[in-house]
């Protein structure tokens, strides 16, 4: 018996809708990432894109457990001497909520080309409404 291998001219993509209200960073973020990839599919392949397209909502009602708003700290650094920026999570929650979530699952994927070609079917967007309505995307509960 020989192995099914996917190939990306072949790979049947669909669209999701996750909704972040009141669901953890981390939960919404792993959700994402799988389906990216493509591991909920029967016809997964490690080396094709065969992932589907997933859109966030609600990415400023997502919740963080423990200390994390005020622990969690994330770091820019300009590459100039002195040019580290630092932020809480507090601060990323409340002025950059879909950076945020951006951050949480492109952390997830591969970090290659194949994890950036990934990556681009991912949009997160702040509030309820979002502009993907024309490709019917699936709601999905966590």
């Amino acid at each position: 018996m020989t192995s099914f291998m996917q190939k990306k001219e072949t790979v049947d993509r669909k669209w999701y809708v996750i909704d972040a209200k009141d669901q953890p960073l981390g939960k919404v973020a792993v959700k994402a990432a799988h389906m990216l990839r493509g591991k909920h599919k029967p016809t997964y392949t490690p080396n094709v894109d065969c992932g589907d397209y997933i859109i966030i909502i609600n990415a400023k009602d997502v919740k963080l457990t423990g200390n994390k708003l005020d622990q969690k700290m994330y770091y820019n650094h300009s590459m100039y001497p002195g040019g580290l920026r630092e932020r809480t999570a507090r601060t990323m929650k409340e002025k950059y909520p879909v950076e945020m979530m951006e951050r949480a699952v492109k952390g997830m994927l591969p970090h290659n080309r194949l994890g950036r070609q990934m990556y681009k079917k991912l949009f997160v967007y702040e509030g309820e409404t979002h502009n993907n309505q024309a490709q019917k995307p699936e709601v999905i509960e966590l």
